[in-house]
């Protein structure tokens, strides 16, 4: 049994760490400017909108008692923030946290 969980541990960390030691081998061969950079971040990008959508739409824990339309409104104050300053990540993730609290508290 020990040696089975070994073996799982050292094919995921292989796994893991492959694509980032030729992430990191290739890496000064990769323009800022080319195609391939420009697919790999909006790769990266669609990721994480996926894993956000996926959290909203189907919450789970805590965030799966607050009403939808609390989460809808969040999201659109937050699309607000976002481009009132200047299209700054930093202001809509702290200020999102804390008018979800805000209106989960009044809203209970």
């Amino acid at each position: 049994m020990t040696a089975n969980i070994v073996l799982a541990i050292l094919v995921t960390s292989l796994a893991t760490y492959i694509s980032r030691f030729l992430g990191a081998l290739t890496s000064e061969k990769i323009g800022e400017t080319s195609k391939i950079y420009k697919w790999f971040n909006c790769v990266a990008y669609s990721t994480l909108a996926a894993l956000i959508s996926r959290m909203l739409i189907f919450p789970s824990g805590d965030l799966s008692d607050v009403h939808y339309i609390l989460r809808i409104i969040v999201i659109l104050l937050s699309i607000l923030i976002f481009y009132v300053t200047k299209r700054n990540l930093v202001y809509p993730t702290i200020l999102s946290a804390i008018i979800l609290a805000t209106l989960n508290s009044f809203a209970v």
